[in-house]
C-alpha cells in the first residue's frame, strides 16, 4: 500500500515538473513562486511516506542495524526510533502546513478571511504539538539516561 502511495506521489511531482518546465517562460514571478511552492509540497510529502515507509519496516518486519553489520550500505536508515520518528514526522507535517499557509497568504485575495483565520490557526497547532512533542522526547531521554545512570 504505501508503495502506491509513494508511486502516485512520484508521479504526482512529475507531472506538477513538467508542467511547470512547459509554461516557464509564461508564469510570472507570483505564479512561479507558486509553483515552486507546489513542487516542495509535493517533495515534503513524497519524503514523509518514505520516511513512515522505512520506520515501519523497521519497527514491525527487521532491524537494519543486523544489515549494516554485513554491509554499511543501510547504516543512516536506523537511526529512526519511535520517538525520533514522531518529531520528524511533526516537523514535516509543519513544513508542509507552512507551505500551504504561505501559499494561502500569496492568493489572500481568493480566500474568506475566516478561511484564512481558521488555516492559520490549525497551523499553530500542528506548530504546538511538534514543540510539545519534542518537550516530551527530550524530557523522555532524560529520564531514561537517569535511569540507566541509577541502574549501574
Amino acid at each position: 500500500m504505501f508503495i502506491w502511495r509513494s508511486t502516485i506521489a512520484a508521479v504526482s511531482f512529475g507531472y506538477k515538473f513538467l508542467k511547470i518546465a512547459s509554461g516557464v517562460f509564461d508564469l510570472d514571478e507570483a505564479e512561479m513562486i507558486l509553483a515552486m511552492l507546489g513542487l516542495i509540497d509535493a517533495a515534503l510529502v513524497a519524503s514523509l511516506i518514505v520516511m513512515v515507509m522505512i520506520s515501519g519496516y523497521e519497527i514491525f518486519i527487521s532491524r537494519f542495524d543486523e544489515a549494516s553489520e554485513a554491509d554499511n550500505e543501510v547504516s543512516f536508515i536506523g537511526k529512526l526510533d519511535s520517538g525520533s520518528l514522531k518529531i520528524k514526522v511533526a516537523s514535516s507535517i509543519v513544513a508542509i502546513s507552512s507551505i500551504h499557509l504561505l501559499q494561502v497568504f500569496l492568493n489572500a485575495d481568493k480566500y474568506a478571511d475566516s478561511k484564512i483565520m481558521w488555516l492559520t490557526l490549525m497551523h499553530l497547532a500542528f506548530v504546538a504539538s511538534a514543540i510539545m512533542l519534542g518537550f516530551l522526547e527530550k524530557l523522555m531521554s532524560v529520564t531514561s539516561k537517569n535511569d540507566l545512570q541509577d541502574k549501574a
